[in-house]
């Protein structure tokens, strides 16, 4: 049987609170033997912290999401780093920029709140990898409208990390500047949408060794489950158009992306 990993999980979220433990087994049938369960902000990530103590399969990656940076306080450092300490967490994340929806977009918000929000977001993806480094722990990337900015902080730090752009939705070139920086890029269920042409030609150009599968559950649920909860037994759809993609089986690829996840975030 095929084994995978679900690299981006959001396991504290309360979707999944009513049927925890079904869900844990569904994967388990499914053939997903880990789980990455991803904070966005300290509360989330001291549950991803409490889950993997709770269930061997979990581990916890810890940050502070970008779209929440106006609530982030002033200087993140110091309660994050005393949290990547904890033996069961394996990254920093997930963190990043994200401009697609600036204040000014939302309603009763103006333009004058864009350089503020935007500030925001640059102190504490610059504190998390700050942390990352001190901890000697890799990071989970969240990007969305903010290509440029996010490689220009990111840049510096690219000889003293690893890092991983989840949920890449990018073409090959973008792909390849990623990769150049010595970081990997992971595919989610977008892979399996009819519209999902272009993942797939990004997915095929990308080096055997420089990616990872991942939900980012529970939103992206794959074909055939395409606007329901998606869950981590759902890598296996994701993985199966994958496989298709490379030319290759169900085992060899899980074998190929588990030992990429084993390294990145030094599971073994």
């Amino acid at each position: 049987m095929a084994t995978f990993y679900d690299t981006h999980a959001h396991l504290d979220y309360p979707e999944f609170a009513a049927d925890f433990a079904e869900l844990l087994a569904r994967a388990r049938q499914a053939g997903i033997v880990r789980i990455l369960s991803i904070g966005t902000d300290l509360e989330s990530s001291r549950r991803a912290i409490a889950l993997a103590e709770r269930h061997p399969e979990i581990h916890a990656v810890v940050g502070w999401h970008p779209t929440n940076a106006l609530e982030a306080p002033e200087d993140l450092r110091p309660a994050l780093l005393e949290m990547a300490r904890h033996p069961r967490v394996a990254g920093i994340g997930e963190t990043g920029m994200d401009f697609y929806r600036l204040p000014s977009a939302q309603p009763g918000g103006t333009p004058a709140q864009d350089e503020p929000y935007r500030r925001a977001q640059e102190r504490l993806f610059t504190q998390q990898l700050e942390v990352a480094a001190e901890a000697r722990l890799n990071v989970v990337i969240h990007q969305r409208a903010a290509w440029d900015d996010t490689l220009r902080i990111l840049t510096p730090f690219a000889g003293r990390l690893r890092f991983v752009y989840h949920c890449f939705s990018e073409g090959p070139d973008a792909m390849r500047q990623v990769i150049g920086l010595g970081g990997l890029v992971s595919f989610t269920g977008i892979l399996t949408f009819k519209n999902g042409q272009s993942i797939r030609d990004t997915l095929a150009a990308t080096p055997a060794d420089r990616f990872m599968l991942e939900t980012d559950c529970p939103y992206l649920a794959p074909v055939p489950y395409r606007g329901r909860r998606c869950e981590p037994a759902h890598v296996l759809d994701t993985a199966t158009v994958a496989a298709s993609v490379r030319g290759i089986s169900l085992e060899e690829l899980g074998r190929i992306t588990c030992a990429t996840a084993d390294a990145f975030f030094r599971l073994s």
